[in-house]
C-alpha cells in the first residue's frame, strides 16, 4: 500500500486522542454488526465509549426511569458503554474499565491496533473480534479529561472534552450480578424498582454550544436535549442531573484525576466554555 494512502498515524497513546466511530465489528463465529451507533472519545489517557443498537424505541414523553415500561427497560439493557484509562504494553492496548454499563466482563478489553488507509483496525486478544474505527472531524482543543467521584454517594464518574464535544459517565449506585448480561439482570429483577436501579448508569455524549453543554445521546434517553451546566467550584465539578423519578438536582463531583487544563477557558461564573 502506498504511504500516501496511510492517512492516519500509527496508533499510540500520543496519537489516539480524538472521537472514533465504529463502522464494523466481526466476531469469531461470523456475526457482524454495521448498524449500531458506537462512539469512543479518547482523551489524554482517559476514554469514554457509548454503544447503542438499532431499533431504539420511541422514548417521547418518558421523562424518567420511573416512567419507562418493560419493553423500554429491556431495550436500555442491550446498550453498552464504559469509561476508564487506555494503556499500552508490549504492543497490546487495553481499555481498562472504571465504569461499565454492562456487568463486569469475564475477559479483559485488550487488542492490537493498526492502520489501513483511513481506517484503524482493532483485533481482540482474548476474543479475536475485528473492529473498524474512523476518526471523526472535531476540533482538537480544548482537550482534557478527568476522573470524578460523588463524595455523597461514592459513585465513580468520568468526563472528557475535545473541541466542541464532550462525554460524561456515571456508574450505577447498586451492584449487579457478575456472569450475566444486563438484560438477564433486568429480566430477573425481583421488582421494577430494582430493574430501574440496574439501568441507572449514565454514558452520555453531547455538544458544547452557545446555549451551553447539551446532551445529545445517552444510555438514559430522558437526559437527551438537557443541559449539563458544568460549574467549577474549587476542586469540585457540579453538573445538573435528575433522579429516577425525574426530579432535577445538582451533583457535586470531586475531581480525583485531571488530565489537561480545562481551567484555562472559564466564564466568570465558573461555567466551562
Amino acid at each position: 500500500m502506498s504511504a500516501a494512502l496511510n492517512t492516519l498515524p500509527d496508533p499510540s497513546l500520543e496519537t489516539m486522542p480524538g472521537l472514533w466511530r465504529r463502522s464494523l465489528i466481526v466476531w469469531p463465529d461470523g456475526r457482524r454488526d454495521t448498524t449500531s451507533f458506537v462512539n469512543w472519545l479518547q482523551g489524554p489517557g482517559l476514554y469514554l465509549d457509548l454503544r447503542q443498537p438499532e431499533g431504539r424505541p420511541d422514548f417521547s414523553g418518558m421523562g424518567s426511569l420511573s416512567l419507562l415500561d418493560h419493553e423500554a427497560l429491556m431495550w436500555l439493557a442491550t446498550q453498552e458503554g464504559f469509561a476508564g484509562e487506555l494503556v499500552e504494553e508490549d504492543g497490546w492496548f487495553e481499555w481498562r474499565r472504571d465504569i461499565d454499563f454492562q456487568p463486569k466482563a469475564v475477559y479483559s478489553d485488550r487488542g492490537r491496533l493498526w492502520v489501513d488507509g483511513a481506517t484503524m483496525i482493532e483485533e481482540g486478544k482474548d476474543i479475536p473480534y475485528i473492529e473498524h474505527w474512523h476518526r471523526e472531524p472535531i476540533g482538537s482543543m480544548p482537550l482534557w479529561a478527568a476522573r470524578l467521584e460523588d463524595r455523597e454517594t461514592g459513585q465513580k464518574g468520568a468526563i472528557a472534552r475535545m473541541g466542541g464535544l464532550f462525554m460524561l459517565a456515571r456508574e450505577r449506585y447498586c451492584a449487579v450480578p457478575e456472569g450475566l448480561t444486563l438484560a438477564q439482570c433486568v429480566a430477573g429483577a425481583p421488582d421494577t424498582a430494582r430493574a430501574q436501579e440496574f439501568l441507572d448508569c449514565e454514558i452520555s455524549q453531547g455538544a458544547v454550544t452557545s446555549a451551553g453543554w447539551i446532551v445529545q445521546r445517552s444510555t438514559l434517553p430522558f437526559r437527551e436535549a438537557k443541559p449539563l451546566l458544568p460549574i467549577l467550584n474549587g476542586g469540585f465539578l457540579e453538573t445538573l442531573d435528575q433522579d429516577r423519578m425525574g426530579k432535577p438536582f445538582t451533583r457535586r463531583w470531586e475531581i480525583t484525576d485531571l488530565r489537561g487544563e480545562p481551567l484555562t477557558d472559564v466564564f466568570p461564573n465558573g461555567v466551562f466554555s
